[in-house]
């Protein structure tokens, strides 16, 4: 395509963008979703930074959609239309923030247990950090300024760490981190100084520089390569449908973590892993299936264990593998059926 071709298309959609906002300010609902339809899919993954669950992901995107449409009679253009809509999500998100408390993994309610627990009973009032189906993420940066790319800013460990950062850091962080704003344009969206949203950066920094492991898995993920990975995630998989314990443990790195959300107790190190891995009931050959995935920009299996009265692999949970050179450092299982139908994955297998 030409130069001169592709300013014409920049200018014709530009054009076309201008006249769909005229017609949704006055009331044209099916120009604002032209507008707002290329953007659902970025700003739902920044609604799933806030707050960690692609529930609360689905409401506050929802809630901030309605709101811009509401208000958009205030949107003056000043700014992109984008940039304007980012800032009613996250404000929509500090509110939901606010009332609904942070999210949390097993490893941030206690120690690790030393041997397997049996009978472990979920926790019903922890409001648990959930999976993120990242498909549709493309890879890169949001802005050439953004110091994350699109997958670093939904691995498990970051989005965990942001749940340990107040609301407003938290924003900070990723509006400036993520989506590339200025520090001015932080300090309009939450209606504070530059001063205060650069305070609030040093201190997001410094504890997600605690929590989250200096290599992300996109790193390690380009290092490995695509072949070696998809090796991983077969030979972890035929580990647990054979119940091999000895080819699952040669999988694992020493320090290995297990932790099953909303199950409290989590396993840390090759002995306590393996000894939950022997001890767990229904783990043996036949018993599990497996359909691979990927969750927050990383490996991860959707896993099917067999129902006698079903007469079929019932959906049990998404495992999401964090890995380290070519073995898995961690591995969380998100329990629940209702995880796999937002990876498009079935809910049983014969």
């Amino acid at each position: 395509m030409s130069e001169i071709s592709a300013r014409t298309e920049d200018a014709t959609a530009a054009d076309a963008d201008d006249a769909d906002l005229s017609r949704a300010r006055d009331g044209d609902d099916a120009a604002f979703n032209r507008l707002v339809g290329p953007l659902r899919r970025e700003l739902h993954a920044h609604c799933y930074r806030m707050l960690g669950s692609t529930h609360d992901a689905d409401d506050a995107l929802q809630d901030g959609l309605l709101r811009a449409w509401r208000g958009l009679a205030r949107f003056e253009g000043r700014g992109s239309l984008r940039s304007w809509l980012y800032t009613v999500a996250t404000r929509t998100c500090l509110d939901a923030a606010a009332s609904r408390g942070k999210r949390a993994l097993p490893v941030d309610l206690g120690p690790s247990s030393d041997r397997a627990v049996v009978g472990d009973a979920p926790l019903a009032d922890v409001a648990w950090l959930g999976p993120y189906p990242d498909g549709a993420l493309p890879e890169g940066r949001l802005s050439p300024d953004a110091r994350y790319e699109q997958r670093e800013a939904v691995e498990l460990a970051f989005v965990a760490a942001l749940q340990h950062l107040p609301g407003n850091q938290r924003a900070a962080l990723l509006l400036f981190e993520v989506l590339g704003f200025s520090a001015a344009e932080i300090a309009a969206t939450m209606d504070t100084s530059i001063a205060s949203v650069n305070s609030a950066l040093q201190r997001a920094r410094r504890i997600v520089a605690e929590k989250v492991p200096g290599r992300s898995q996109q790193q390690t993920l380009r290092q490995i390569g695509d072949a070696r990975l998809r090796e991983i995630v077969a030979e972890y998989s035929a580990a647990l449908e054979r119940g091999d314990a000895d080819a699952l443990v040669a999988l694992l790195t020493d320090d290995v973590t297990w932790s099953m959300p909303p199950l409290p107790h989590w396993y840390r190190g090759l002995e306590a892993v393996t000894d939950f891995a022997l001890r767990i009931p229904l783990t043996g050959c036949g018993s599990w299936r497996h359909l691979p995935t990927s969750a927050n920009g990383q490996a991860a299996v959707g896993c099917y264990l067999w129902n006698e009265q079903a007469g079929a692999h019932v959906g049990w949970s998404i495992n999401v593998l964090t890995v380290r050179g070519d073995r898995i450092a961690e591995l969380t299982s998100f329990i629940g059926a209702e995880h796999l139908a937002r990876f498009g994955l079935p809910a049983a297998l014969p």
